[in-house]
């Protein structure tokens, strides 16, 4: 009887398949995977919790921990300037997924007059935050699941409910933040930030972006760009200014202490805070951050 059990648990492990196995470049794309693909997938970061997207090149390791996969998920828009390279390292062996390719692109929103030349480096004419937006997940949900599908058709099905499940998460989150974001005047609602980072965001919550340099991570405005951004601070009586996680606040605490505006708590621009590297957690935490600042004291 025992060796009887013995096989037949056997022949269930052998009949199981295993995991799909996909790496990820962007944690907020890693944990979209996990949601979409449950227990069918096993998940690899290359890019983990705390790194900088925008200087991110994946090492020779990098390159090993990638091997076995079947897909490989990219944030997408000219954000990995490397992905040229990468896909001559992998070879024809991991389907390379720019997620955010079929997801509609806004146009990087400068508030200065001048030549596109004087700008930081930025990573094309496009916006590349695409993630800031609850309906862009939700797009790119539906993405990864007709991937996933591809890869694993056997598990197509369950798949699609990830996608569905995920979804249905993040118009409540978008439901929550509209209601959470209504306590801040309408006239209010300008952000302030040093990089172009969250126009996405902007765009779905009814915001208007003010940045003072690129979508890059370079932390140099020139005196001019200053000046304008300090008037236009004194003209509508705009409350705060706001850092980001992971760049110098040294621009906008000169702008903060020439007006006199409060700085607010570092927003998540890039979703790869050790602590906010989901959209949920890195949605609560900005949307919590901009109402600190900006709604009326009770």
């Amino acid at each position: 009887m025992k060796t009887f059990l013995a096989a037949f648990a056997l022949s269930l492990a052998i009949g199981q398949a295993a995991p799909l196995k996909v790496a990820s470049l962007h944690p907020i794309v890693a944990d979209l995977a996990r949601q979409v693909g449950g227990a069918n997938v096993e998940v690899i970061e290359i890019l983990k919790p705390g790194g900088d997207i925008h200087h991110f090149e994946p090492a020779p390791k990098d390159i090993a921990a990638m091997r076995g996969a079947k897909l490989l998920l990219a944030s997408g828009k000219e954000l990995e300037t490397y992905l040229d390279k990468l896909r001559d390292s992998l070879g024809a062996s991991i389907k390379l997924v720019e997620v955010g390719e079929k997801i509609p692109s806004i146009p990087f929103v400068c508030n200065h007059d001048h030549d596109e030349a004087e700008h930081d480096h930025h990573h094309g004419q496009f916006d590349p935050h695409w993630w800031h937006s609850a309906e862009n997940m939700k797009r790119a949900a539906r993405i990864v699941s007709d991937e996933l599908s591809a890869a694993d058709p056997a598990n197509a099905a369950a798949y699609e409910a990830g996608a569905k499940a995920a979804s249905k998460r993040f118009g409540e989150l978008k439901v929550w933040a509209q209601k959470e974001i209504a306590k801040i005047s309408r006239k209010d609602r300008k952000l302030v930030t040093a990089h172009a980072a969250f126009g996405y965001f902007c765009k779905e919550f009814g915001f208007e972006p003010i940045s003072l340099l690129g979508v890059g991570r370079s932390d140099d405005a020139d005196s001019k760009h200053v000046a304008e951004t300090i008037a236009e601070i004194r003209e509508h009586g705009i409350k705060a200014v706001f850092p980001e996680d992971q760049a110098n606040p040294k621009v906008l605490a000169e702008i903060a202490r020439s007006t006199g505006v409060k700085i607010g708590e570092p927003l998540i621009a890039d979703g790869t805070a050790k602590n906010a590297h989901t959209f949920e957690t890195m949605l609560a935490h900005n949307v919590r951050a901009l109402v600190a600042a900006l709604a009326p004291a009770k």
